[in-house]
């Protein structure tokens, strides 16, 4: 039996591809829908292990991209269509029809495209440190550089040195992080990288029927917030909650306010709202 504080680990085949799924307390009963959660570019589950423990009183669900952490390499590139599709696909096969959705930077932009292909299974969406697509306002020079190289996988040393250049805002916390990362594979990160080119929200945000909360570092290096206010404009009624000291990684320097505004939104009603 998997214990409530640790995840059942498996290997699902969706859409001929075969992903590393991670649940949490997913048998238990409880009040309140799964918590979907869409991971960042090049990131393991274990990078979100500590938020999935920190949600006790919720199942929990992620799994890693094609060539990321246990996830074989992709065979063919993927779009967020169909890495959508193979999500719905889960979910249905493990009996969630209904589910809240979250996804941080690389995953807020799925965490979107899924709210809007399948609505019809999304009750509320929470996005962190993320954008609109391309038409995003780019970071810091410095930032996505260091962002670009391969060594922030693979070389702690380079993670340690740059990891305020890349990440912005507070630093407490790195070294945990940096010891949850497993270095994805070449393809796997370029796919994943190839996956959102051309890709935006734009367009069909005005229609996003979820209720949103946006969360993001006021000093994040990789995404500036005028990406959020963006977001927040464009979404209806979205609610937009900055941290002002917080970088990218702001999830995890500031894990306690992160959790507060999570329990808060998940569990108010609209009327509440």
């Amino acid at each position: 039996m998997v214990s409530a504080k640790h995840p059942e680990f498996t290997v699902e085949t969706v859409g001929g591809r075969e992903l590393r799924v991670a649940r949490w307390r997913w048998d238990q009963p409880g009040d309140h829908p799964p918590l979907l959660f869409f991971n960042g570019i090049g990131a393991n589950i274990e990078a979100v292990a500590p938020l999935a423990d920190a949600l006790p009183d919720r199942a929990f669900i992620t799994f890693d991209m094609p060539g990321v952490g246990g996830s074989p390499d992709p065979v063919v590139p993927y779009n967020p269509f169909l890495m959508s599709w193979h999500a719905s696909d889960l979910l249905e096969r493990f009996g969630a029809p209904l589910v809240d959705v979250m996804g941080v930077s690389w995953g807020g932009a799925m965490a979107q495209h899924f709210a809007l292909q399948h609505a019809g299974q999304v009750r509320k969406l929470v996005l962190a440190a993320t954008t609109a697509g391309m038409l995003m306002v780019p970071g810091k020079l410095g930032a996505l550089s260091k962002m670009a190289d391969p060594r922030r996988y693979v070389d702690p040393a380079f993670m340690e040195q740059h990891f305020r250049t890349l990440y912005g805002g507070l630093t407490g916390g790195k070294d945990e992080h940096i010891a949850r990362l497993k270095p994805p594979s070449p393809r796997g990160y370029l796919y994943q990288l190839l996956c959102m080119i051309g890709w935006t929200s734009v367009p069909v945000l005005p229609f996003l029927k979820a209720e949103t909360l946006i969360m993001m570092g006021e000093e994040d290096a990789i995404v500036p917030l005028i990406n959020g206010k963006i977001l927040n404009t464009l979404i209806p009624g979205s609610r937009l909650e900055t941290f002002p000291d917080g970088g990218h990684l702001f999830m995890l320097t500031h894990k306690d306010r992160t959790v507060s505004l999570l329990r808060e939104f998940l569990t108010e009603t609209r009327a509440a709202a």
